[in-house]
Protein backbone atom coordinates (compact mmCIF):
# COMPACT_ATOMS: atom_id res chain seq x y z
CA UNK A 1 0.00 0.00 0.00
CA UNK A 2 1.76 3.56 -0.91
CA UNK A 3 0.90 6.05 1.22
CA UNK A 4 0.06 9.54 0.19
CA UNK A 5 0.98 11.84 2.92
CA UNK A 6 4.65 12.00 4.41
CA UNK A 7 5.73 13.88 7.73
CA UNK A 8 7.30 17.40 7.28
CA UNK A 9 11.28 16.64 6.99
CA UNK A 10 12.94 18.01 10.33
CA UNK A 11 16.51 19.25 10.39
CA UNK A 12 16.21 17.82 14.22
CA UNK A 13 15.62 13.94 13.05
CA UNK A 14 19.36 13.94 11.54
CA UNK A 15 21.20 16.19 13.93
CA UNK A 16 23.08 14.18 15.45
CA UNK A 17 24.30 12.27 12.22
CA UNK A 18 24.84 14.99 9.86
CA UNK A 19 26.15 17.28 12.51
CA UNK A 20 28.00 15.51 14.99
CA UNK A 21 31.04 14.02 12.69
CA UNK A 22 31.63 17.21 11.82
CA UNK A 23 31.42 19.00 15.04
CA UNK A 24 33.83 16.31 16.48
CA UNK A 25 36.30 16.64 13.44
CA UNK A 26 36.54 20.01 14.09
CA UNK A 27 37.08 19.97 17.92
CA UNK A 28 40.05 17.53 16.59
CA UNK A 29 41.27 20.51 14.08
CA UNK A 30 40.65 23.36 16.83
CA UNK A 31 42.67 21.57 19.27
CA UNK A 32 45.73 20.82 17.65
CA UNK A 33 45.55 24.09 15.17
CA UNK A 34 47.27 26.37 18.19
CA UNK A 35 50.21 23.75 18.90
CA UNK A 36 51.42 22.96 15.26
CA UNK A 37 53.98 25.70 15.26
CA UNK A 38 55.48 25.28 18.43
CA UNK A 39 55.56 21.19 17.98
CA UNK A 40 57.92 22.45 14.65
CA UNK A 41 59.82 24.84 17.35
CA UNK A 42 60.68 22.38 19.96
CA UNK A 43 61.41 19.96 16.94
CA UNK A 44 64.23 22.48 15.84
CA UNK A 45 62.41 24.09 13.05
CA UNK A 46 63.20 27.58 12.56
CA UNK A 47 60.33 30.58 12.64
CA UNK A 48 59.66 30.08 8.83
CA UNK A 49 60.07 26.55 8.58
CA UNK A 50 57.22 26.38 11.52
CA UNK A 51 55.17 28.66 9.64
CA UNK A 52 55.23 26.89 6.68
CA UNK A 53 54.42 23.42 8.74
CA UNK A 54 50.85 25.29 9.85
CA UNK A 55 50.39 26.63 6.08
CA UNK A 56 50.75 22.95 4.81
CA UNK A 57 47.65 22.03 6.16
CA UNK A 58 46.14 24.59 4.38
CA UNK A 59 47.65 23.67 0.74
CA UNK A 60 46.80 20.28 1.46
CA UNK A 61 43.14 20.84 1.75
CA UNK A 62 43.24 23.04 -1.15
CA UNK A 63 45.27 20.95 -3.97
CA UNK A 64 43.13 17.48 -2.50
CA UNK A 65 39.45 18.89 -3.17
CA UNK A 66 39.74 17.62 -6.87
CA UNK A 67 40.52 13.97 -5.56
CA UNK A 68 38.16 14.26 -2.74
CA UNK A 69 35.29 14.52 -4.82
CA UNK A 70 36.44 11.28 -6.88
CA UNK A 71 36.95 9.55 -3.65
CA UNK A 72 33.39 10.28 -2.41
CA UNK A 73 32.15 9.28 -5.74
CA UNK A 74 33.37 5.86 -5.50
CA UNK A 75 33.38 5.45 -1.58
CA UNK A 76 30.29 7.03 -1.00
CA UNK A 77 29.57 9.98 2.00
CA UNK A 78 29.41 7.80 4.76
CA UNK A 79 32.58 5.61 3.87
CA UNK A 80 34.64 8.80 2.98
CA UNK A 81 33.69 10.33 5.86
CA UNK A 82 34.47 7.22 8.23
CA UNK A 83 37.75 6.84 6.09
CA UNK A 84 39.43 10.82 6.41
CA UNK A 85 38.30 11.05 9.99
CA UNK A 86 39.95 7.90 10.34
CA UNK A 87 43.02 8.67 8.54
CA UNK A 88 43.31 12.16 10.97
CA UNK A 89 43.45 10.10 13.72
CA UNK A 90 46.36 8.00 12.61
CA UNK A 91 48.47 11.22 11.61
CA UNK A 92 47.96 12.89 14.68
CA UNK A 93 48.44 10.02 17.02
CA UNK A 94 52.00 9.97 14.73
CA UNK A 95 52.66 13.54 15.52
CA UNK A 96 51.97 12.48 19.52
CA UNK A 97 54.95 10.22 19.08
CA UNK A 98 56.99 12.39 17.07
CA UNK A 99 59.61 12.77 19.84
CA UNK A 100 60.34 9.27 20.03
CA UNK A 101 60.81 8.91 16.30
CA UNK A 102 63.89 9.73 13.64
CA UNK A 103 62.59 12.80 11.47
CA UNK A 104 60.42 13.92 13.50
CA UNK A 105 60.16 17.32 11.73
CA UNK A 106 59.48 15.51 8.37
CA UNK A 107 57.17 13.33 9.99
CA UNK A 108 55.16 16.61 11.64
CA UNK A 109 54.92 17.93 8.50
CA UNK A 110 53.60 14.93 6.49
CA UNK A 111 50.77 14.62 9.47
CA UNK A 112 49.90 17.74 9.18
CA UNK A 113 49.32 17.35 4.76
CA UNK A 114 47.23 14.25 5.73
CA UNK A 115 45.06 16.32 8.15
CA UNK A 116 44.37 18.63 5.42
CA UNK A 117 43.78 16.16 2.56
CA UNK A 118 41.31 14.50 5.28
CA UNK A 119 39.76 17.77 6.26
CA UNK A 120 39.14 18.17 2.25
CA UNK A 121 37.38 14.51 1.68
CA UNK A 122 35.11 15.07 5.02
CA UNK A 123 33.98 18.54 4.31
CA UNK A 124 33.01 17.24 0.83
CA UNK A 125 31.16 14.45 1.59
CA UNK A 126 29.52 16.29 4.59
CA UNK A 127 28.42 18.91 2.21
CA UNK A 128 27.34 16.68 -0.71
CA UNK A 129 25.07 15.03 1.93
CA UNK A 130 23.17 17.62 3.37
CA UNK A 131 22.92 19.14 -0.31
CA UNK A 132 20.79 15.33 -1.03
CA UNK A 133 19.22 14.46 2.26
CA UNK A 134 17.65 17.63 3.31
CA UNK A 135 14.70 19.29 1.11
CA UNK A 136 15.99 22.46 -0.91
CA UNK A 137 13.51 25.04 1.68
CA UNK A 138 15.42 24.20 4.49
CA UNK A 139 18.66 23.76 2.59
CA UNK A 140 20.77 26.90 3.56
CA UNK A 141 19.69 26.65 7.29
CA UNK A 142 21.46 23.00 7.15
CA UNK A 143 24.21 24.24 5.90
CA UNK A 144 24.84 27.28 7.67
CA UNK A 145 24.18 25.29 10.49
CA UNK A 146 27.21 22.89 9.25
CA UNK A 147 29.31 26.05 9.00
CA UNK A 148 27.99 27.27 12.29
CA UNK A 149 28.75 23.57 13.99
CA UNK A 150 32.29 24.03 12.53
CA UNK A 151 32.73 26.93 14.10
CA UNK A 152 32.00 25.86 17.31
CA UNK A 153 34.08 23.00 17.23
CA UNK A 154 37.23 25.06 16.31
CA UNK A 155 36.21 27.58 19.05
CA UNK A 156 36.31 25.05 21.88
CA UNK A 157 39.05 22.56 20.54
CA UNK A 158 41.88 24.79 21.80
CA UNK A 159 39.98 24.66 25.58
CA UNK A 160 39.75 21.09 25.84
CA UNK A 161 43.73 21.13 24.39
CA UNK A 162 44.45 23.50 26.47
CA UNK A 163 42.92 21.19 29.64
CA UNK A 164 44.46 18.26 28.57
CA UNK A 165 47.80 20.02 27.76
CA UNK A 166 48.15 21.17 31.68
CA UNK A 167 48.52 17.85 32.51
CA UNK A 168 50.05 15.55 29.37
CA UNK A 169 51.93 18.36 27.87
CA UNK A 170 52.53 19.57 24.22
CA UNK A 171 51.45 16.10 22.85
CA UNK A 172 48.28 16.34 24.59
CA UNK A 173 46.05 18.39 22.10
CA UNK A 174 47.05 15.68 19.46
CA UNK A 175 45.65 13.12 21.89
CA UNK A 176 42.75 15.44 21.93
CA UNK A 177 42.44 15.18 18.59
CA UNK A 178 42.73 11.32 18.05
CA UNK A 179 39.77 10.90 20.35
CA UNK A 180 37.96 13.61 18.13
CA UNK A 181 38.64 12.41 15.09
CA UNK A 182 37.97 8.33 16.24
CA UNK A 183 34.51 9.72 18.03
CA UNK A 184 33.96 11.38 14.34
CA UNK A 185 34.80 8.52 12.41
CA UNK A 186 32.80 6.20 14.76
CA UNK A 187 29.68 8.39 14.94
CA UNK A 188 30.07 8.60 11.23
CA UNK A 189 29.68 5.06 10.77
CA UNK A 190 26.05 5.71 12.41
CA UNK A 191 24.75 8.43 9.32
CA UNK A 192 21.88 6.45 7.30
CA UNK A 193 22.56 5.80 3.36
CA UNK A 194 20.83 8.02 1.41
CA UNK A 195 18.03 6.77 -1.07
CA UNK A 196 18.82 6.06 -4.81
CA UNK A 197 17.61 8.75 -7.15
CA UNK A 198 14.76 7.15 -9.54
CA UNK A 199 16.08 5.98 -12.89
CA UNK A 200 15.31 8.34 -16.31
CA UNK A 201 11.62 8.11 -17.26
CA UNK A 202 12.84 7.02 -20.80
CA UNK A 203 15.08 4.58 -19.56
CA UNK A 204 18.26 5.87 -21.42
CA UNK A 205 21.59 5.83 -19.27
CA UNK A 206 22.95 8.21 -17.70
CA UNK A 207 26.75 8.92 -18.71
CA UNK A 208 28.68 9.38 -15.73
CA UNK A 209 30.14 13.08 -15.39
CA UNK A 210 33.86 13.42 -15.14
CA UNK A 211 35.86 16.61 -13.87
CA UNK A 212 36.43 17.89 -17.34
CA UNK A 213 32.76 17.45 -18.38
CA UNK A 214 31.76 19.42 -15.16
CA UNK A 215 34.24 22.10 -15.32
CA UNK A 216 33.16 22.56 -19.42
CA UNK A 217 29.44 22.61 -18.80
CA UNK A 218 29.65 24.82 -15.63
CA UNK A 219 32.23 27.29 -16.52
CA UNK A 220 29.97 29.68 -16.99
CA UNK A 221 28.87 29.56 -13.12
CA UNK A 222 32.48 29.10 -11.72
CA UNK A 223 33.53 32.11 -13.53
CA UNK A 224 30.77 34.39 -12.55
CA UNK A 225 29.11 33.39 -8.86
CA UNK A 226 32.67 31.00 -8.03
CA UNK A 227 34.57 34.57 -8.77
CA UNK A 228 32.24 35.98 -5.45
CA UNK A 229 32.92 33.08 -3.89
CA UNK A 230 36.59 33.39 -4.12
CA UNK A 231 36.65 36.69 -3.09
CA UNK A 232 34.56 36.24 -0.18
CA UNK A 233 36.65 33.19 1.24
CA UNK A 234 39.69 36.05 0.20
CA UNK A 235 38.21 38.20 2.53
CA UNK A 236 37.02 35.38 5.75
CA UNK A 237 40.76 33.97 5.58
CA UNK A 238 42.52 38.17 5.67
CA UNK A 239 40.44 38.94 8.62
CA UNK A 240 42.16 36.27 10.64
CA UNK A 241 45.65 37.84 9.80
CA UNK A 242 44.32 41.64 10.19
CA UNK A 243 42.97 41.18 13.57
CA UNK A 244 45.99 40.39 15.18
CA UNK A 245 48.42 42.34 12.89
CA UNK A 246 46.47 45.33 13.53
CA UNK A 247 46.60 44.83 17.71
CA UNK A 248 50.41 44.17 17.64
CA UNK A 249 50.76 47.67 15.46
CA UNK A 250 48.49 49.72 17.93
CA UNK A 251 51.03 47.96 20.80
CA UNK A 252 48.64 45.55 22.35
CA UNK A 253 50.18 42.50 23.88
CA UNK A 254 49.14 39.06 23.28
CA UNK A 255 45.98 38.73 26.03
CA UNK A 256 44.25 42.23 24.12
CA UNK A 257 44.59 40.57 20.93
CA UNK A 258 43.56 37.46 21.95
CA UNK A 259 40.16 38.60 23.90
CA UNK A 260 39.20 40.78 20.63
CA UNK A 261 39.61 38.14 18.19
CA UNK A 262 37.86 35.64 20.59
CA UNK A 263 35.09 37.91 21.05
CA UNK A 264 34.96 38.80 17.54
CA UNK A 265 34.81 34.80 16.51
CA UNK A 266 32.04 34.24 19.60
CA UNK A 267 29.50 36.31 17.41
CA UNK A 268 30.49 34.68 14.38
CA UNK A 269 28.76 31.61 16.25
CA UNK A 270 25.73 33.42 17.91
CA UNK A 271 24.11 34.53 14.51
CA UNK A 272 24.36 31.74 11.67
CA UNK A 273 21.08 30.30 12.49
CA UNK A 274 18.92 33.03 11.39
CA UNK A 275 20.78 33.88 8.79
CA UNK A 276 20.32 30.45 6.64
CA UNK A 277 16.55 30.74 7.79
CA UNK A 278 17.03 34.32 6.11
CA UNK A 279 18.24 32.90 3.01
CA UNK A 280 15.28 29.80 2.91
CA UNK A 281 12.78 32.41 3.24
CA UNK A 282 14.17 35.43 1.24
CA UNK A 283 16.89 34.30 -0.98
CA UNK A 284 20.67 33.95 -0.91
CA UNK A 285 21.34 37.62 -2.44
CA UNK A 286 20.06 39.13 1.12
CA UNK A 287 22.88 37.55 3.30
CA UNK A 288 25.80 37.33 0.06
CA UNK A 289 25.60 41.12 -0.13
CA UNK A 290 25.02 42.63 3.42
CA UNK A 291 27.38 40.08 4.73
CA UNK A 292 29.96 40.83 2.10
CA UNK A 293 29.49 44.94 2.59
CA UNK A 294 29.46 44.49 5.91
CA UNK A 295 32.84 43.01 6.37
CA UNK A 296 34.48 45.00 3.70
CA UNK A 297 33.58 48.29 5.60
CA UNK A 298 34.86 46.53 8.63
CA UNK A 299 38.40 45.90 6.90
CA UNK A 300 38.47 49.71 5.74
CA UNK A 301 37.82 51.18 9.60
CA UNK A 302 40.34 49.03 11.01
CA UNK A 303 42.90 51.18 9.58
CA UNK A 304 40.93 54.16 11.29
CA UNK A 305 40.84 52.72 14.74
CA UNK A 306 43.82 53.95 17.72
CA UNK A 307 42.85 52.09 20.02
CA UNK A 308 41.73 48.32 21.98
CA UNK A 309 37.99 50.03 21.74
CA UNK A 310 37.98 50.98 18.28
CA UNK A 311 39.70 47.49 16.76
CA UNK A 312 37.48 45.80 18.86
CA UNK A 313 34.02 47.47 17.52
CA UNK A 314 35.64 46.42 14.01
CA UNK A 315 36.65 42.76 15.16
CA UNK A 316 32.75 42.52 16.07
CA UNK A 317 31.64 44.01 13.23
CA UNK A 318 33.76 41.58 10.60
CA UNK A 319 32.64 39.00 13.48
CA UNK A 320 28.80 39.50 12.50
CA UNK A 321 29.31 39.95 8.65
CA UNK A 322 31.26 36.71 8.82
CA UNK A 323 28.48 35.20 11.03
CA UNK A 324 25.68 35.62 8.97
CA UNK A 325 27.54 34.39 5.66
CA UNK A 326 28.30 30.81 7.50
CA UNK A 327 27.31 28.23 5.22
CA UNK A 328 27.25 30.81 2.48
CA UNK A 329 29.44 29.46 -0.03
CA UNK A 330 28.10 25.32 0.74
CA UNK A 331 24.81 26.58 -0.18
CA UNK A 332 25.55 28.06 -3.27
CA UNK A 333 27.70 25.49 -4.09
CA UNK A 334 25.06 22.76 -3.41
CA UNK A 335 22.12 25.25 -5.54
CA UNK A 336 24.09 24.98 -8.53
CA UNK A 337 25.34 21.65 -8.58
CA UNK A 338 24.09 18.94 -10.85
CA UNK A 339 22.50 15.57 -9.80
CA UNK A 340 25.09 13.97 -12.57
CA UNK A 341 28.64 14.95 -11.68
CA UNK A 342 27.76 16.60 -8.01
CA UNK A 343 30.62 15.57 -6.50
CA UNK A 344 33.19 16.75 -8.90
CA UNK A 345 31.37 19.96 -9.56
CA UNK A 346 31.58 20.00 -5.15
CA UNK A 347 35.39 19.42 -5.84
CA UNK A 348 35.79 22.41 -8.12
CA UNK A 349 33.82 24.55 -5.98
CA UNK A 350 35.76 24.23 -3.17
CA UNK A 351 39.24 24.34 -4.77
CA UNK A 352 37.58 27.47 -5.87
CA UNK A 353 37.12 28.25 -2.20
CA UNK A 354 40.38 27.39 -0.82
CA UNK A 355 42.09 29.35 -3.56
CA UNK A 356 40.89 32.39 -2.44
CA UNK A 357 41.93 31.82 1.36
CA UNK A 358 44.91 30.86 0.24
CA UNK A 359 45.46 34.21 -1.97
CA UNK A 360 43.45 36.53 0.10
CA UNK A 361 46.35 37.19 3.29
CA UNK A 362 48.91 37.01 0.14
CA UNK A 363 46.98 40.08 -1.22
CA UNK A 364 47.50 41.24 2.30
CA UNK A 365 50.92 40.65 2.21
CA UNK A 366 51.96 42.04 -1.14
CA UNK A 367 50.17 45.41 -0.06
CA UNK A 368 51.71 45.58 3.10
CA UNK A 369 55.25 44.78 1.87
CA UNK A 370 54.44 47.60 -0.99
CA UNK A 371 52.66 50.57 0.81
CA UNK A 372 52.04 49.96 4.70
CA UNK A 373 49.99 47.53 6.87
CA UNK A 374 46.81 50.04 6.89
CA UNK A 375 46.95 50.12 3.10
CA UNK A 376 47.15 46.37 3.26
CA UNK A 377 43.84 45.84 5.16
CA UNK A 378 42.19 48.70 3.39
CA UNK A 379 42.70 46.21 0.02
CA UNK A 380 41.37 43.45 1.68
CA UNK A 381 38.54 45.45 2.12
CA UNK A 382 37.79 46.22 -1.43
CA UNK A 383 37.51 42.37 -1.84
CA UNK A 384 34.20 42.55 0.39
CA UNK A 385 32.83 45.59 -2.15
CA UNK A 386 33.73 43.39 -5.34
CA UNK A 387 31.86 40.22 -3.57
CA UNK A 388 28.92 42.36 -3.03
CA UNK A 389 28.89 43.60 -6.78
CA UNK A 390 29.37 39.91 -8.53
CA UNK A 391 26.79 38.58 -5.84
CA UNK A 392 24.26 41.11 -7.19
CA UNK A 393 24.65 40.53 -10.79
CA UNK A 394 24.99 36.67 -10.71
CA UNK A 395 22.85 35.44 -7.57
CA UNK A 396 19.38 34.20 -9.45
CA UNK A 397 16.93 36.65 -7.25
CA UNK A 398 14.41 33.12 -7.14
CA UNK A 399 13.81 31.65 -3.82
CA UNK A 400 13.23 27.78 -4.77
CA UNK A 401 11.02 27.60 -7.63
CA UNK A 402 13.92 25.48 -8.96
CA UNK A 403 16.73 23.85 -7.80
CA UNK A 404 19.04 26.17 -9.28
Amino acid sequence: MTTTHQAPFSLRSIAVPAFGPALLFSIGEGAILPVVALTARDLGASVAVAALVVTVIGLGSWFFNLPASLITLKFGERWAMVGAAAASALALAAVALAPLLPGGLWLLAAAMLVVGMAASVFSLARQKYLTEAVPVILRARALSTLGGVTRIGIFIGPFIGAAVMQSAGITGAYWVGVAAMVAAAALSVTIPDLMAKPAADDGAPVRQATLRSVAASHAGVFLSVGMGVLLLSALRASRQVVIPLWAEHLGMDATQASLIYGLSGAIDMLVFYPAGKLMDRKGRQWVAIPSTLIMGTAMLLIPLSAGFVGLLLGALLIGFGNGISSGLNMTLGADFSPDNGRSQFLGLWRFLADAGATGGPVLLSAVTAAASLGAGVAATGVLGFAAAAVFAVTIPRLKHRRNY
